[in-house]
């Protein structure tokens, strides 16, 4: 007599995992597609429609922003644009809060000095901790206050799942999930956000190879360099009047390559540390919709400008207080800062940067607002972050001054986009990952792109006789 076998789930799942490699690549598409088919097929029995009847606005406005022939081109010109208002609309209101709270430092440092605090009491609270709290905040809160109210909008409005859709295909080849676009377009606000905004990835394996690569593109404390180097060394080439479209063109393309290599790295890590089987990504395009004005700025700036200023500010403070102490302990006469830029000058000049460069970085781990004024003040020997000149004085500056070449912008540019996170975003993954282990995967991963990037685009320059 012969007794059926009990079939458990344990065997069903041995089953799949045998038959799996059978499978093509797209049979997830596939399985979506008849779905739809079917729905379709449904749908045209049941429902009876005039045949006159037309596209309607939501129809019509996808056929050309999810072209694609014009999808791609629109979101980019979008992106543009935004980075153009963000640019051109957080100058002033920038340069009004610095003089506001600069002007405090000195009011308050007067009152301290007239009252007898030693010197070094004062020079460590108000030119130190609180410049760079005031630093980080004239340089953060504007370019955030125009940006996030903006990525709300388009959020409210419906078109960011156009972006995800558009871009899908683009992560599927990497490895990644589609809705990494979106956590990718939160980080050019703030990285931290965009590691948050990561959740609504529901595969463990994708959300952290977006936790991972978010950092490629650069967020708003990082767009004052690029700003800088791009008005300086590449607007400065043009008439007046065309210079904010360059330089608005030229932080575009180096956003460009930080979003070729978010796809690099998510292919990377989709083949090694987090090799695994890419999961559905089925998005059902909302109705676009009036965006909502209580929403947008609860949103935008309670929620992404408020918070994200908070944990910046809160890591700020000790780099404040750090860049002071070197500035002003001497050592035969010479300022701690200038001894450590010193001792760094020949790995930086080895990756076409220098020593006073990689200093900055490191004292701007806490916050990449603060890396250009600690530049100008190691490079100036003062005591304290220094505002930088005027852009036509600050390149005679460099280059006569300081040794700078169209490499060292460059390479400065690509360091600045492929650096590691900051602390406020390092705390963020840890939190998210529960893991230091990621946490620290982050940082090498950041900082290796950056070191093997710089050294050889300036080892192919050198080699090509180009400096």
């Amino acid at each position: 007599m012969t007794t059926n076998k009990e079939i458990t789930p344990q065997d069903i799942l041995l089953k799949a995992d045998a038959l799996r490699p059978q499978l093509g690549s797209g049979f997830r598409d596939e399985i979506v597609q008849s779905m739809y088919a079917e729905a379709q097929r449904i749908t045209d029995r049941a429902v009876q429609q005039d045949k006159k009847q037309k596209w309607d606005l939501d129809q019509r406005i996808d056929r050309l922003v999810t072209s694609p022939i014009f999808g791609l081109p629109i979101m980019l010109f979008i992106l543009a644009a935004i980075f153009w208002l963000t640019i051109v609309g957080a100058n002033v209101p920038s340069q009004l809060l610095a003089t506001g709270l600069f002007w405090i430092e000195e009011q308050a440092a007067n009152l301290f000095t007239s009252i007898g605090i030693p010197w070094w009491i004062t020079g460590f609270l108000w030119h130190g901790v609180y410049r760079g709290l005031a630093w980080v905040i004239s340089v953060m809160l504007p370019p955030m206050a125009i940006f996030f109210p903006i990525f709300t909008i388009l959020e409210d409005l419906g078109y960011l799942p156009r972006v995800a859709f558009n871009l899908d295909w683009l992560f599927k080849k990497a490895g990644a999930h589609g809705k990494q676009a979106l956590s990718m377009a939160m980080g050019f606000g703030c990285n931290a956000a965009g590691v948050i905004s990561t959740r609504v990835i529901d595969s463990p394996r994708e959300r952290l190879i977006a936790i991972l690569t978010n950092n490629f593109v650069p967020c708003n404390g990082r767009f004052p360099t690029l700003i800088m180097l791009a008005t300086v060394f590449v607007a400065a080439s043009f008439p007046p009047a065309f210079a904010s479209f360059v330089a608005a063109g030229s932080v575009l393309v180096v956003v460009l390559i930080g979003v070729f290599f978010t796809m690099l790295m998510s292919w990377i890590l989709s083949r090694t540390v987090l090799k695994g089987e890419a999961s559905a990504f089925t998005l059902e395009l909302p109705p676009y919709r009036r965006p909502s004005i209580g929403r947008i700025l609860y949103t935008s700036l309670i929620d992404r400008t408020i918070f994200v200023l908070w944990r910046a500010i809160l890591t700020a403070a000790p780099a404040g207080a750090l860049i002071w102490i070197l500035g002003n302990i001497l050592v035969q006469d010479v300022s701690l800062a200038n001894h450590i830029a010193s001792f760094l000058n020949p790995f930086g000049l080895l990756l076409g940067l220098d020593g006073v460069i990689l200093l900055a970085y490191i004292i701007a781990i806490p916050a990449n607002e603060i890396v250009v004024p600690t530049m100008m003040m190691v490079y100036m020997g003062v005591g304290m972050m220094t505002d930088p000149p005027s852009y036509n004085q600050l390149y005679t500056l460099l280059v006569d001054g300081y040794g700078w070449t169209m490499l060292t912008a460059v390479n400065l540019m690509l360091f600045s986009l492929l650096h590691n996170p900051c602390a406020t975003t390092i705390l963020t993954i840890y939190k998210e990952t529960k893991s230091m282990r990621w946490a620290v995967l982050s940082v090498v991963i950041t900082l290796g792109t950056a070191f093997l990037v710089t050294f050889l685009v300036a080892s192919l320059v050198r080699l090509a006789g180009w400096v």
